[in-house]
């Protein structure tokens, strides 16, 4: 159920791509549906080319024939559509289980727009319950783990794990999240810190599925 849920919420996010657009492909289970259904678009002749978040979906992408262009070249995207880990009704989402954040938060800044596609699960109240993952140098390890520790993150590094830059992450449970924002300030500024899977601003609409029935949710609804 929850797999048709993110295929549901996945098709109807997709109908916002036009023809001519450059659209930003994110990373996960969830994003992995959409990529497959721009692909069906596609070869029944929808013209649009792609930039991904990480080299899985880019596999994936060039599997079902969506052109892949390297973003490293592109300075502006019309759409990206992406998976979150937790979306509330301020449109504030966690990303980064599958540790692309970085990525992520670099290709929805680029973007005019940006969707988050979810199963019903991952609307919550308020985000924080879900672990929020911080990227991080190597060499910076031990310092960030003891700030990290401080702010009270309590902070585990995935095991046997390195994102596709080669980088560390550390998924950490913060005891509240009263202030996102706040905590988003202080996480950037921490020298050795690379990203981290809070997206405030980033984030235009969501579509979320449950039990087969689609809702959008508009950030200019949503409730501050």
């Amino acid at each position: 159920m929850i797999d048709d849920d993110k295929q549901a919420a996945a098709v109807a996010a997709v109908t916002e791509v036009r023809d001519g657009m450059l659209v930003g492909l994110g990373t996960g289970s969830t994003a992995a549906f959409a990529i497959r259904a721009l692909g069906e678009r596609v070869a029944a002749g929808l013209d649009v080319r792609a930039v991904v978040t990480s080299e899985a979906s880019g596999i994936l992408a060039q599997q079902v024939g969506i052109p892949v262009l390297d973003f490293a070249d592109i300075a502006q995207v019309d759409l990206t559509i992406d998976g979150a880990d937790e979306i509330d009704a301020r449109c504030f989402a966690i990303k980064g289980a599958g540790g692309a954040m970085l990525r992520e938060k670099i290709v929805a800044a680029s973007s005019a727009r940006m969707v988050v596609i979810a199963d019903g699960s991952k609307r919550v109240e308020r985000i924080g319950a879900a672990k929020l993952p911080v990227e991080l140098l190597p060499f910076a390890r031990a310092y960030v783990m003891r700030v990290l520790s401080d702010l009270g993150g309590a902070p585990v590094i995935r095991a046997n794990y390195r994102t596709d830059q080669d980088n560390l992450v550390a998924d950490c449970r913060f005891p509240t999240l009263g202030d996102p924002h706040a905590l988003a300030a202080v996480l950037a500024a921490i020298p050795g810190v690379l990203g981290h899977g809070l997206f405030l601003d980033e984030v235009d609409a969501a579509y979320i599925a449950s039990k087969g029935v689609v809702t959008r949710l508009e950030r200019s609804d949503a409730s501050a």
